[in-house]
């Protein structure tokens, strides 16, 4: 039987000991020979790295393991990339969310103008990611979450188009674990779903159980009070920022209690109860470096020291589980439906061809082929051709270094309320990522 080599691009992420757990525990549906971390930053990598060594020997002796910032040694003979880079690191995050928050404005990674901010910062790290695979492993798949995945996907599409790239988000899979729980079943293998959007912005439209039932009513109607707050989140030990995103989703419902919303429409529909919510001076970023970030370090170093993982806390996500799933699904031809960030090129029928939808596909041997979806509601349609047209915006100022194509993306979005402050907003962020953006003219 072939056995698959992956590099995890990102080999410094705080996801990736989990990323390996799950490809450790899925080895009888992807056998590997080599897993490989790839980072640009070696010390960060290397706080994580000697813990993912030991977990692998545990494994399996056989498997090959390399943590390098070499990427000729990362790339060469591989077959998977799977890609979660984030340039500029939490550090950047921060400002990120801080500067939109000090004007009054949303802060938030992927949503408003610190999205679109990290957008612009991102291209380059995953365009030159890409060319290296090309480059030494040219038959290689990348997987690639990186985010803001939207701004990412349409740089993909305009700047790499041949490329053996699939873009895709754990988000959605993650609330249909919710979905799962509200509907009374044990995960979301057990339902069939129809969904359609955008990244971090799409509706569920239909959810049945495998008996062709239709969840639909019931899940609606327990969204209607308690949003994405599940009988399983209740139970478990949920962050207060995740919390109340999840519970805000009822008030999405409200808007269009037809459809199933995705909870990031908290920050779109809602952007004033955001920012009269949120602490200006202790964002989402600053949550992660105090609590997960110390955390997954400390686990990693607890392995290290112990040369053993017996007793560490580390596991298996859903953040990882579905990158195995592609990743299977290509190696192994299984023609398993799975929602993917695509070029919509007609699947829907009354929106841009051009535009990278979030929509299910059939996954085989030869990559996607997107489902069609037929029409969509007038609500959605224009929420949509709206958001797309930031993201657009954004890759069209990267490549023509354009300040008035940055601007207008800023100008455009939801969260922004006006071109005023948009100028303002770009103004600070230009000097912000002056180590990271093409110079703007």
């Amino acid at each position: 039987m072939k056995k698959y080599s992956i590099v995890i691009a990102g080999g410094g992420s705080t996801y990736t000991p989990e990323i390996v757990c799950t490809l450790l525990a899925d080895l009888d549906r992807l056998p590997l020979r080599a897993i490989k971390l790839y980072d640009n930053d070696e010390e960060r990598q290397n706080k994580l790295a000697k813990a993912c060594e030991i977990l692998v020997k545990e494994k399996d002796p056989s498997i090959e393991f390399v943590a390098t910032t070499d990427p000729e040694k990362a790339y060469t003979d591989v077959d998977f990339c799977l890609a979660h880079i984030r340039v500029g690191k939490l550090p950047m995050r921060e400002l990120d969310e801080k500067i939109a928050a000090r004007h009054g404005v949303v802060g938030q990674e992927t949503c408003g103008p610190g999205g679109l901010t990290y957008g612009m910062r991102s291209i380059p790290g995953v365009l030159e990611n890409i060319d290296y695979m090309e480059k030494y492993s040219p038959n290689c798949w990348m997987l690639n979450y990186s985010n803001p995945a939207a701004i990412v996907a349409e740089a993909c599409r305009r700047l790499r188009p041949h490329a053996k790239v699939i873009n895709i988000c754990d988000m959605p899979i993650g609330l249909e674990d919710s979905i799962a729980s509200i509907a009374g079943l044990k995960d979301r293998k057990q339902m069939d779903v129809r969904y359609y959007g955008l990244n971090h912005y799409g509706w569920w439209c239909d959810v049945r159980d495998k008996e062709g039932n239709d969840l639909m009513p019931k899940v609606l109607e327990y969204m209607k009070d308690k949003g994405f707050v599940s009988p399983d989140m209740l139970e478990a030990n949920q962050e207060p920022s995740w919390y109340d995103t999840y519970y805000k989703a009822r008030d999405s419902v409200a808007l269009d209690p037809t459809l199933i919303p995705n909870s990031y429409f908290k920050y779109y529909y809602f952007p004033d109860y955001v920012v009269s919510h949120q602490n200006p001076e202790y964002t989402r970023a600053n949550e992660v470096m105090d609590k997960r970030e110390k955390d997954v370090f400390s686990a990693c170093a607890q392995i290290e020291k112990n040369g053993t993982s017996k007793g560490s806390y580390l596991e298996i996500t859903n953040h990882a589980t579905f990158i195995v799933d592609l990743a299977v699904a290509l190696a192994f031809n299984t023609h398993e439906r799975m929602l993917l960030i695509v070029p919509n090129n007609g699947a829907i029928l009354n929106f841009d061809p051009d535009a990278m939808v979030e929509i299910s596909c059939i996954v085989g041997k030869n990559g996607y082929e997107p489902l069609s979806f037929g029409r969509i509601p007038t609500f959605q349609k224009g929420m949509m051709e709206q958001q797309v047209a930031c993201e657009k915006l954004v890759v069209e100022a990267y490549i023509e270094k354009s300040y008035n194509k940055m601007w207008q993306a800023y100008t455009l979005n939801r969260c922004v309320p006006s071109a005023s402050v948009a100028k303002e907003l770009l103004d600070e962020y230009i000097v912000a990522n002056k180590d990271y953006w093409p110079e703007l003219k």
